[in-house]
């Protein structure tokens, strides 16, 4: 995994986090539900895979969530898995949605 720092925009009428890398784009879809945001899918371009961009759209996104104070839930396998190697993210998650 590199320790490079990403830029990752908000494409919001895509609804979707984004890491542009040599022309090709990372990234991770979410949605709206209630008071929650829902990360849906990370997609990861085969040319950049390896070099810890789906994780560095994670944290760009749980930051997003807790800077608008949305509680997070998860369909996303990859996130699934990040949180499980990163548990200070799982305060973040909706109680309601996940089973702590």
């Amino acid at each position: 995994m590199s320790d490079t720092a990403y830029s990752i925009r908000n494409n919001e009428t895509n609804m979707q986090f984004e890491i542009e890398v040599d022309g090709e784009i990372a990234s991770m879809s979410y949605r709206f539900y209630k008071d929650s945001i829902a990360f849906m899918h990370t997609t990861v371009p085969k040319a950049l895979e390896g070099k810890g961009i789906a994780s560095a759209l994670a944290k760009g996104a749980f930051a997003y969530a807790q800077k608008h104070h949305k509680p997070v839930m998860v369909y996303c396998p990859f996130v699934t898995e990040f949180i499980k190697k990163h548990p200070e993210y799982q305060q973040q998650l909706d109680p309601g949605y996940h089973k702590q």
